[in-house]
């Protein structure tokens, strides 16, 4: 055990939703202190970088309400309970864009806010893109715009910042980078 681990004492519930989850813990610090932690537990996600054959890239223009504002994003959506992330990619895909993949690669999973959520995201990339017939349907409360556009594109939304969220900026600059390394 790390000497910068922290012990939990105890554990409230505070919030139980459909997407998250708040508990406060109360915690042993290394000093032996305690202190207070306010922890949002959330299923973990997955994001998709769909690349076409004539190498653009789909994504979904989607009003954000916590952020008050329409955001361009790469496909995404919450894992369910058992299911793997790679299968939940090939489904968030098909959902959102209507679009199935050939290949689908992991990239990197990371935490998006580790000082107070739990949250996971896997990135994967996806290519060999054909629309499906009979693709599958938004969730009843979503809804979005399906765009492609090239990567000039995309870095020109990064500065214009209607792409505003950290799994779309990375996965723009993973594009770039791999350019980059063409040359």
């Amino acid at each position: 055990m790390s000497n910068l681990a922290e012990k939990t004492l105890k554990s409230e519930p505070i919030f139980s939703g459909r997407v998250i989850s708040l508990q406060v813990d109360e915690v042993e610090l290394p000093n032996g202190k305690t202190s207070t932690r306010e922890i949002v537990k959330h299923p973990g996600a997955v994001a998709i970088l769909p690349i076409t054959d004539d190498n653009k890239i789909v994504m979904v223009e989607q009003y954000r309400k916590p952020m008050d504002r329409v955001l361009i994003e790469i496909p995404a959506g919450k894992l369910e309970k058992g299911e793997e992330p790679a299968h939940t990619a090939v489904r968030e895909l098909e959902e959102e864009t209507g679009y199935e993949c050939e290949s689908l690669e992991w990239l990197i999973s990371f935490y998006t806010s580790p000082g107070f959520a739990d949250e996971i995201v896997h990135v994967y990339i996806a290519k060999g893109l054909s629309k499906k017939k009979d693709a599958a349907s938004l969730d009843e409360d979503e809804f979005v715009n399906v765009i492609e556009v090239t990567l000039e594109e995309a870095l020109e939304l990064v500065k214009e910042q209607k792409v505003y969220d950290a799994k779309t900026a990375y996965a723009i600059q993973y594009l770039q980078l791999q350019e980059a390394l063409k040359k």
